[in-house]
C-alpha cells in the first residue's frame, strides 16, 4: 500500500504542477482574473493534499493502522471532488461546457479532505497493525533480523506514533 500511496502522489503532485503552470500561462487570457483565482485555489489544496499522501506512503513504511491507509484514500478522492470540480467550473465560460451542476460537488470534496484529516488524527489512536512476519520490521535480506539503526528508526517514529 505504502508504494501504492507514494506513486498515487507523485502522480497527483505531477498533475498539480502541470495545472499550475497551465492556469498562470495557458489560461491567463482565456478566462477572468477571478476564475484564474479560484483555478489556483483548486491547485493549492491539490498539492497540500498530494503532500498528505506523500506523508501517508512514509509513515507506511514504519506504521500501518486502517484509518492512515482510509485517510489516503479519502484525501485521494477529496482531490478529485474539490479540485476537479474546482477546474471545470472555473473554466467553463472558456470550455462552453455548462458545469453548474457540479457546485454542490465542491463542498463535499471539502468534507473528505476534513474527514481524511480527521482519520489521520483518529490513526494515533490505533495499534499498529505488524508486517513481515509479526516483527514490524524489513531489512530485505527474508532472515528477519533489522540493522540496528534502521530498528532504532523505526522504534523511535513507532514510539512517537503511539505516545
Amino acid at each position: 500500500m505504502r508504494k501504492t500511496f507514494f506513486r498515487l502522489a507523485s502522480a497527483l503532485a505531477l498533475a498539480g504542477v502541470i495545472l499550475g503552470a497551465f492556469a498562470s500561462h495557458g489560461l491567463k487570457d482565456k478566462i477572468s482574473p477571478d476564475q484564474i483565482d479560484s483555478f489556483q485555489v483548486g491547485v493549492r489544496y491539490h498539492f497540500y493534499h498530494s503532500i498528505a499522501i506523500l506523508a501517508i506512503a512514509i509513515l507506511l513504511y514504519f506504521r500501518k493502522t486502517s484509518f492512515l491507509v482510509w485517510a489516503g484514500w479519502v484525501f485521494a478522492a477529496g482531490i478529485l471532488l474539490f479540485s476537479g470540480s474546482i477546474y471545470l467550473l472555473s473554466t467553463r465560460e472558456w470550455t462552453g461546457i455548462d458545469w453548474s451542476w457540479l457546485g454542490p460537488v465542491t463542498p463535499l470534496g471539502g468534507l473528505l479532505f476534513i474527514t481524511g484529516w480527521a482519520l489521520l488524527f483518529l490513526s494515533s489512536y490505533q495499534d499498529n497493525t505488524l508486517r513481515n512476519g509479526g516483527n514490524g520490521h524489513h531489512n530485505g535480506n527474508g532472515n528477519g533480523h533489522a540493522k540496528a539503526e534502521t530498528h532504532t528508526v523505526q522504534a523511535s517514529i513507532a514510539s512517537f506514533w503511539s505516545s
